[in-house]
């Protein structure tokens, strides 16, 4: 077994465990998140030969080193095959380029029309079969600003060895991002809108998880990005998009930044040799990533809604996997840092780690102006609509100064998903594509909980078949 192949925690006290294991279990028993042991590199014959083939063979090739003898090879290649057969574009992630040369990396082509779709297409397809191949079942918790719920749910609804409880923010998603959850009649689906913000939904996720008496006996298991099994499928779009721009140089990806997870996800790409000359961290208002990237002081100020809520986050979880490097993959380091923010809300990055990460990474924000200002002149220059997040990573794209080369925004989301923010800034309200729009008058169910891990316990444990 490769050491990439072998999963140790950002915390240095969990056991290793392979990605099989790694994928059921979520977040480490000490609390960290499961890192590979080494980064693997693709050979630059392998990389040269992405270009012009398909994105399904792309992903076997990103994906394969990290697996290794873990899952049934010949199981990953069919469920790549069925998960990317659900998208309705056949390149699945295409490139849009605008007027000014800008190219748009439409994320949005899946069942839920975001790009967590990408992620967890696949992954409902390798934890089902991996259930089904030791008789186990599991019950997946997940935590959601907009949306990992939906797309996770529609990953997983129906499937027999899993249940599925989803938490999200009492009004703080969009209707669209809530329906989406909520009007899905499943039996093993269910949903929680929980009085406070993301950052509490994700405080009570981790809580549940790190009681490990209730982590075991309902068999939690994690669909945040928390989930190394997350991540890894994101590392593919990088890398197709490299490729098809190999002439014009390496790219330089500006990302719209919340959970931090789909960024590392391209740092991760350059890691395995993709070209990527440089990763953008495109904030909205919440901008502790910007903030912490230019002063080395990681503080929490309070969560402000806006009309990008995927991105209305403080807390960024896979930020620590990039600690984790930084630091030299000093796991007591990493848990020192991570109990002092826990208790006093702030934190200090030492002098060279915050150099390694200015090595590889800028940031700036959008204002809510500014993000309006985006959508609008998109729509007047080249006519078409983008969400509020792919134009907050239009607006930090232009206010970096970056090396030439060609310049990716990943469009994570469909307009549609964001109708009033859209039709505030363009005057133009998009509409759902077809298969989607009975959702807007269906029934929905979902539990409103105060903010409460004893409260979620419950709710949970209740749910969950396999404590029947």
């Amino acid at each position: 077994m490769s050491d990439a192949e072998i999963y140790v925690s950002t915390r240095g006290r969990a056991p290793a465990l392979d990605f099989a294991e790694v994928m059921l279990a979520g977040l480490a028993r000490d609390g960290g998140l499961y890192v590979p042991q080494s980064w693997p590199r693709l050979p630059q014959a392998t990389i040269d030969s992405f270009r012009g083939v398909a994105y399904r063979d792309v992903a076997r090739a990103m994906l394969r080193p990290f697996v290794g003898a873990a899952l049934e090879a010949s199981g990953l290649d069919e469920d790549i095959d069925r998960a990317y057969a659900a998208f309705d574009h056949p390149d699945v992630t295409p490139l849009r380029r605008l007027s000014d040369g800008t190219h748009l990396l439409e994320l949005f082509h899946g069942p839920t029309l975001a790009f967590k779709d990408v992620a967890l297409q696949l992954l409902a397809r390798l934890m089902d079969r991996e259930l089904e191949r030791r008789h186990a079942r599991a019950t997946i918790v997940g935590a959601t600003s907009g949306d990992t719920g939906s797309a996770a749910i529609a990953a997983f609804a129906g499937l027999d060895n899993v249940d599925i409880v989803i938490l999200h923010p009492k009004d703080r998603v969009s209707n669209v991002q809530r329906r989406q959850m909520t009007t899905v009649p499943a039996a093993n689906v269910h949903n929680v809108a929980l009085e406070g913000t993301f950052d509490d939904t994700q405080s009570i996720l981790k809580a549940l998880f790190n009681d490990q008496p209730f982590r075991d006996a309902l068999s939690l298991a994690a669909v945040n990005s928390i989930n190394w099994a997350r991540i890894v499928p994101q590392t593919v779009y990088y890398a197709v998009a490299s490729a098809a721009l190999a002439k014009e140089g390496a790219p330089v990806f500006s990302v719209p930044t919340g959970n931090f997870g789909d960024i590392f996800a391209g740092y991760v790409a350059k890691r395995m040799g993709i070209a990527v000359a440089r990763l953008i961290i495109a904030t909205n208002t919440n901008d502790i990533l910007a903030r912490t990237l230019a002063t080395g002081r990681y503080a929490a100020q309070g969560v402000t809604a806006t009309m990008s809520p995927s991105m209305d986050i403080e807390v960024s979880s896979n930020f620590e996997r990039l600690l984790f490097d930084a630091y030299g993959r000093d796991g007591a380091a990493i848990e020192k840092l991570m109990a002092q923010f826990s208790v006093e809300r702030k934190m200090t990055i030492e002098e060279a780690p915050l150099t390694k990460m200015r090595a590889e990474f800028d940031a700036a924000r959008s204002t809510e102006e500014e993000t309006l200002a985006a959508m609008a002149d998109i729509r007047a220059k080249d006519g078409i609509l983008i969400d509020p997040h792919t134009a907050v990573g239009i607006v930090a794209a232009r206010k970096i100064e970056r090396p030439r080369g060609p310049l990716v925004v990943l469009a994570t989301a469909h307009p549609a998903k964001f109708p009033d923010a859209v039709e505030r800034a363009t005057g133009v309200r998009p509409e759902l594509p077809a298969r989607l729009r009975p959702i807007l008058d269906a029934k929905e169910r979902m539990s409103v909980l105060p903010n409460d891990v004893a409260a979620v316990k419950d709710f949970v444990r209740s749910k969950a078949r396999i404590a029947a």
